[in-house]
């Protein structure tokens, strides 16, 4: 005969066994929701677009995904875009994530130079940067902050130069006032912002081993040693030339 203890006991196991199964349903509903919330904030920071986009994308900076529904690499993309809006929203970055259909709207795609999927664009005014680097969240990321901000950037202190130079491979610095020079600098420094980052600086950035013969003058930095353009050679400077620098 059972006595009364273990007899309490079993009516205390049978009542706690419904109430901790009800608390792992509770458990796995709140697990549930809170996911569900969380996905739907990840994908309200990409924006769908239709072909009212030409018109209205004007005062923003846009980084765009043209995709294909049925191209296998643009589903791969697909996750890490929403990524991509997620750290440039809590970032504060002032770009705008889109993604737009190119099937569906082929002629705006057409017209933003669309030939392939996926394409990944940042619209900047009148300017449009194609981005083909890794297409990872980090990757793309960075791409976007240095191309959505100013062509030119300051360099303050030799610490923020030397700061630059270990993050680099290629360091574009223009050093000197107002001139035809850096009228040039600026131009190319906004067609190839999608390669690296263009500054300016004073010489006092610079350590004692760079010496420049004349200002204004640009300085290259790369794999350890330096070299100058002036007016003439700079004006060869282009996407061409430009990737056997950055490579």
């Amino acid at each position: 005969m059972r006595s009364p203890a273990t007899f309490s006991s079993c009516i205390s196991c049978l009542l706690l066994f419904p109430l901790e199964a009800m608390a792992e349903v509770k458990a796995s509903l709140i697990c549930g929701v809170i996911a569900a919330f969380l996905a739907s904030a990840v994908l309200a920071f990409v924006e769908d677009l239709d072909d009212t986009f030409k018109d209205t994308r004007v005062s923003d900076v846009w980084l765009v995904d043209f995709y294909a529904p049925w191209c296998g690499y643009c589903k791969k993309l697909e996750p890490v875009w929403y990524d991509v809006g997620a750290e440039l929203k809590s970032s504060g970055s002032p770009v705008r994530v889109g993604k737009m259909d190119a099937t569906a709207y082929s002629g705006m795609a057409s017209e933003f130079g669309v030939r392939g999927y996926p394409t990944i664009k940042l619209l900047k005014g009148d300017l449009a940067y194609n981005y083909k680097g890794p297409r990872t969240k980090d990757d793309i990321v960075e791409f976007a902050n240095r191309v959505a901000g100013p062509a030119v950037r300051a360099l303050p202190s030799k610490q923020m130069f030397e700061h630059m130079m270990k993050r680099h491979d290629v360091l574009f610095v223009y050093v000197g006032g107002d001139s035809p020079l850096k009228e040039k600098y600026n131009d190319v420094a906004s067609e190839l912002i999608v390669y690296t980052y263009f500054f300016s600086a004073s010489e006092e950035v610079f350590p004692e081993s760079v010496t420049l013969p004349e200002l204004p003058a640009v300085v290259v930095f790369k794999d350890g040693a330096y070299f100058t353009y002036d007016g003439e050679y700079f004006d060869t400077l282009s996407s061409s030339t430009a990737a056997v620098l950055f490579n």
